[in-house]
């Protein structure tokens, strides 16, 4: 258990959706609050007196996204971000103009809003530095840079979010299940893709590949290979 963890509050009507962003956010080991309307979620800014909150714009009936945001915003320097399927510039600026501190368009990459909460709650002075080091391997998750025998690797987004998730749990197995979740933001979708950016990754890890190991018929996991 996280002593005093970060608190997040979730205001997303799409149960679904709602139940993924718990169960992503309590494994960072943070305390998770999660609603399904505006009312509920005002009430719970009160409550729950949230680190950063997430804001879905869409939320049936009653009042939206962008009127909680101006209600919380009126009475409080609660960072909060916007998840959306509104990706218009109109709707953009109608999102920052309320006191957005950040805007990610659905659907999206989970293993980036993670990183855009890591950003908000890191500048809260909530979480301290959270740079990886496994023998040759440097990561520097604010930064998004990778060293190898500290030289600069080039990453796609996708290989970067991998080799971070392997990572943060170095020396214990990943399913490629887990990292579908994890990286993609879905679950049961073709593990072929987990392959292939894997096999890549290797690739330019300048003959450090070797660290991400293959557990067959399970996953993966990285290894101090030095």
């Amino acid at each position: 258990m996280v002593e005093n963890p970060a608190r997040i509050l979730v205001v997303e009507d799409d149960q679904s959706l709602r139940e993924l962003l718990v169960a992503a956010l309590e494994r960072e080991g943070w305390d998770v609050h999660a609603v399904g309307d505006a009312t509920t979620g005002e009430s719970a800014v009160e409550r729950f007196n949230p680190d950063v909150a997430i804001l879905d714009i869409r939320l049936g009936d009653g009042p939206d996204g962008l009127t909680l945001a101006r209600r919380i915003r009126q009475r409080s320097d609660l960072p909060f971000l916007f998840l959306t399927d509104k990706t218009g510039v109109e709707d953009r600026l109608a999102g920052f103009e309320s006191g957005a501190d950040d805007y990610l368009a659905k659907p999206f990459i989970l293993a980036e809003l993670l990183a855009r909460l890591r950003v908000v709650l890191r500048r809260r002075g909530r979480i301290g530095n959270d740079s990886l080091e496994i023998g040759p391997l440097k990561i520097d998750p604010s930064g998004r840079r990778v060293f190898v025998d500290d030289e600069l690797v080039e990453l796609t987004r996708i290989e970067f979010e991998l080799l971070t998730q392997l990572s943060s749990q170095a020396g214990r197995v990943a399913s490629k299940t887990d990292l579908l979740s994890r990286v993609w933001g879905f679950e049961g979708y073709d593990q072929n893709l987990v392959e292939v950016h894997i096999s890549s990754l290797r690739r330019k890890l300048r003959g450090r590949g070797s660290m991400i190991q293959t557990v067959r018929g399970v996953g993966y996991v990285l290894r101090d290979a030095t």
